[in-house]
């Protein structure tokens, strides 16, 4: 017996099968998704594919860990209360709640809630496309107390993405107005496209605008609205299918550049 057990591990999408000693300390990893096996000392070669051997599928690749790419070693880099990855869909949101939850009791339920649900179901769906090359992040914080929604950076460019709770009502979109159910008609749109634009500043790159209106019973809109999308929560998966704006390298750099926190202070 080799002495080596098999732990899983996953992070930002990437499932990893460590090998340890028993004591904890890694001999090699196997990513699923590459299909390698890195090991961190030839002389455990054959006890590790031994201990891997239930868990192998495919052809895989076995060797020392790849070199990091510039985009990897920028992330190694940072610092953990400036890498913005780990925020969940609706992260400013759900420390709001906690800090301050509201009364146990409400004649009618509290706006936060439905927005953290339109931003937790737009965030799911984006974190879907990760195997597709895309990546996406989560709350990212604006100078000025405003924050964008999510950003998604993959081979279609980046996309700046707000989640409307609009749960079984109508919306009517009329650039820059934006109408939900009965309620007076709102510029959102003019405040997307600001967001947008910051984001465009901040990362040196152009980025879009996306509105997803999460559960509409119906989304009408006027006239397509200039260089924004409008898009409800089943179209999401469509992203996945835009290509021919971003190379891989692009992608990851973009990607190490927007989860730095202080790459928005300048936004």
């Amino acid at each position: 017996m080799s002495g080596l057990r098999v732990v899983p591990a996953g992070r930002h999408g990437q499932e990893r099968l460590y090998v340890c000693h028993a004591d904890g300390t890694s001999v090699a990893w196997y990513d699923r998704e590459a299909g390698r096996v890195n090991l961190l000392g030839e002389d455990r070669r054959e006890d590790v594919l031994e201990a891997l051997g239930p868990f192998l599928t495919g052809p895989v690749t076995v060797g020392p860990p790849p070199v990091p790419t510039p985009a990897e070693l920028a992330r190694l880099a940072l610092h953990p209360d400036d890498d913005l990855a780990p925020n969940r869909p609706g992260e400013a949101l759900l420390v709001a709640l906690d800090r301050d939850p509201g009364p146990a009791h409400r004649l009618r339920p509290d706006p936060r809630r439905r927005a953290l649900t339109a931003e937790q179901t737009v965030g799911e769906a984006l974190d879907r496309l990760d195997g597709s090359g895309w990546h996406a992040l989560h709350s990212l914080p604006l100078p000025g107390g405003d924050r964008i929604h999510h950003l998604v950076i993959g081979p279609g460019g980046l996309f700046a993405v707000h989640a409307l709770p609009a749960r079984k009502q109508r919306v009517h979109v009329a650039d820059p107005l934006v109408a939900l159910g009965r309620r007076d008609p709102e510029p959102l749109l003019r405040r997307l496209r600001a967001a947008a634009d910051r984001a465009s500043h901040a990362l040196t790159a152009e980025v879009l605008p996306v509105l997803v209106a999460v559960g509409a019973a119906e989304v009408r809109v006027t006239a397509p609205p200039r260089g924004l999308r409008v898009l409800q929560e089943a179209d999401l998966p469509g992203l996945a299918r835009l290509g021919g704006v971003l190379k891989p390298a692009d992608v990851e750099g973009l990607h190490a550049m927007a989860r730095d926190r202080n790459t928005w202070r300048r936004a």
